[in-house]
């Protein structure tokens, strides 16, 4: 199996990405319907440049693969990058490129899943993202896992003929309820405890 679960939700899973699916994300990364969203629309990608561009992406950041968790597939990624251990801060960014999984929550989970780590296991305070005024899915998802406006770039993007204003968000660490890494540990913890009982008996 090629997958690995590192941060685990209802709906998906967060495995370290696998180079085996680099066909796959060369498919999605030439859809114009996705490349609007991340700006892959402006470079044409075969498998080779695809393949280097997977590479670089799992050297210079924490990125994950986000696998859906009934039929293990691959539906897109997600990562964190930027980050700084003296300044405790990164930038998340994300996408679902297999289209029949946009808005079904699970990007939404995807999303928590990869703040819990930066948050509770890089132990960052700030984490921060760019997105397009536009796509107005991906800022409803932002908002709804906690993400605060904090900026804008105006006319940022010029696409289709028009310019676009590029938002800024940003979210603390005190702002976020962790719904997998501390749940772990206190499960952890709880059951030291009713080992410690049971051997005192």
């Amino acid at each position: 199996m090629k997958y690995f679960r590192k941060m685990s939700g209802e709906k998906c899973y967060l495995s370290p990405i696998s180079l085996d699916d680099v066909e796959l994300y060369t498919q999605w990364v030439n859809d114009m319907e996705i490349g609007q969203f991340v700006l892959f629309s402006t470079t044409i990608y075969d498998i080779e440049k695809e393949k280097e561009a997977l590479k670089k992406l799992m050297e210079e950041s924490i990125s994950f693969a986000i696998i859906e968790k009934n039929t293990n597939k691959a539906i897109g990624n997600c990562s964190l990058f930027g980050t700084s251990e003296v300044h405790r801060h990164g930038q998340f960014g994300i996408f679902i490129g297999d289209k029949s999984y946009w808005s079904q929550g699970i990007g939404t989970e995807a999303t928590r899943l990869i703040l819990d780590y930066g948050f509770n296991v890089l132990n960052l305070n700030n984490i921060s993202l760019e997105v397009y005024a536009f796509n107005k899915r991906a800022i409803r998802c932002y908002e709804k896992v906690g993400f605060k406006l904090a900026g804008r770039r105006r006319n940022y993007l010029f696409m289709a003929g028009k310019y676009h204003d590029v938002l800024i968000y940003d979210i603390l660490a005190e702002e976020f309820e962790s719904p997998y890494v501390n749940k772990l540990f206190e499960r952890s913890s709880n059951e030291d405890t009713e080992a410690k009982k049971i051997s005192w008996i």
